[in-house]
């Protein structure tokens, strides 16, 4: 089955998209990583068509609705749609016409936590006889090492004569209307047109450009997740190594990190989850032989957590007899991205262990979610899971039992 299939003719507006020529075309636009981008090139001067599989969403961002939080961008899809400079739909003769197309769609693990390939394999077999001679294609999600040049060898096996080349997404989410003009952007390509091209394509933004070969690109990519993914690590296990002996994690860290410039880096405790670290770590390793035993170890630390603090809570209270909340469900603070998120996981294992879990977000509204208030006064034990802005507010009564990895109320941790 195609992942992305051709539109149905009754969505085909031969006038506006056969006819029409962009700048760009990006395949997976209506997503966290493909939208940004659609809007930011949009906003700087290029004519984008965003493609993407769902028709419903297409016609929100067409009447210049965001889907997700990300600062800044609503107003910038606004005046780029009133410009006629961004359009959305699911009409695959846009890469026809498109100068450049940029693919977001990247190469998730599978169970056995190894590289998949077939979406990616799958979206280019269904848009292949869109693609059009001397293009640049632009590989954008993160993939797998060695994806690139695979991509360049498909495309030529089946004659289809374009410049292929991989320039990763290096921003944090929420702050891609800030980050895609500010920071350099990392190129690569197979030859000299091909590296022009792709510089001049994103000095449109007014960043720096570096550039490097493809394989070292990909590496890159991967090299700068897996990195914060073991410093995550690190500090959970420190956490985790302090408060098996009844120390405050938190008292420990600011005595390191107080006018100490050597330990600026060192991040907090706390949940390391979401769409990107995990996977990447996994991909490394699985790119490596599985001799990546750093990285198999920070995951065993991060997807832990959960387990561990429960099971602390276990030795100290009866979570049979007991309502444990748990605040927050997305995987990071300040975003309402839910993607892997490991208060979900964390909710899991309380089902199993508790008399009852409540949980609750301010970004999103899910059908058993409970409002903040409701699961502060009907709770036994709060679990802050993701540390939003919104709750550094909060009073929280003094007779719950508040467990808060992140210090985010400051009053630190022991569980």
């Amino acid at each position: 089955m195609k992942l992305f299939p051709a539109a149905p003719s009754s969505r085909r507006s031969p006038e506006t998209v056969e006819t029409k020529t962009y700048d760009l075309a990006i395949i997976g636009g209506f997503g966290r990583v493909g939208l940004p981008l659609a809007i930011t090139f949009a906003y700087h001067g290029k004519s984008v068509y965003a493609l993407d599989i769902d028709p419903v969403r297409a016609e929100s961002l067409s009447a210049g609705i965001m889907p997700f939080k990300e600062d800044g961008c609503e107003e910038r899809l606004g005046a780029a749609l009133a410009n006629k400079r961004l359009d959305f739909g699911l009409d695959p003769h846009c890469i026809k016409s498109a100068a450049v197309v940029i693919i977001v769609v990247g190469t998730p693990v599978d169970r056995h936590l190894n590289p998949e390939i077939e979406p990616l394999q799958a979206m280019l077999e269904s848009y292949l006889p869109y693609f059009s001679e001397g293009q640049l294609i632009v590989l954008r999600s993160t993939v797998y090492p060695g994806t690139t040049d695979r991509l360049r060898r498909w495309l030529d096996e089946r004659g289809v004569n374009v410049e292929v080349s991989f320039c990763p997404e290096r921003i944090a989410e929420g702050k891609a209307a800030e980050e895609l003009e500010t920071l350099p952007q990392i190129i690569s390509a197979y030859t000299d047109e091909g590296r022009r091209r792709c510089r001049e394509l994103f000095e449109t933004l007014g960043c720096e450009v570096v550039e490097l070969p493809p394989i070292e690109a990909e590496l890159a990519k991967l090299f700068s997740n897996v990195w914060r993914y073991t410093l995550f690590a690190t500090a959970n296990q420190f956490f985790m190594i302090a408060n098996d002996h009844d120390a405050d994690f938190y008292r420990i860290y600011d005595a390191m990190t107080y006018k100490y410039p050597r330990l600026s880096g060192i991040p907090r405790a706390g949940f390391a989850a979401g769409p990107c670290l995990f996977k990447d770590a996994m991909q490394l390793a699985a790119f490596n032989n599985n001799r990546f035993y750093l990285g198999h170890a920070a995951m065993l630390v991060n997807e832990g957590l959960p387990n561990y603090l429960v099971d602390r809570l276990k030795t100290r209270y009866d979570l049979t007899t007991m309502t444990v909340g748990v605040l927050g469900m997305t995987f990071k603070g300040g975003s309402d991205d839910k993607r892997d998120s490991l208060a979900y996981k964390l909710r899991k294992i309380l089902a199993f262990e508790s008399r009852r879990v409540l949980c609750s977000d301010v970004y999103l509204d899910e059908p058993d979610f409970v409002p903040t208030a409701r699961l502060i006064n009907e709770s036994d034990i709060i679990v802050l899971a993701t540390p939003h802005p919104e709750y550094r507010a909060l009073t929280l009564p003094e007779d719950k039992i508040v467990v808060d990895v992140w210090n985010a109320f400051g009053r630190g941790c022991r569980v």
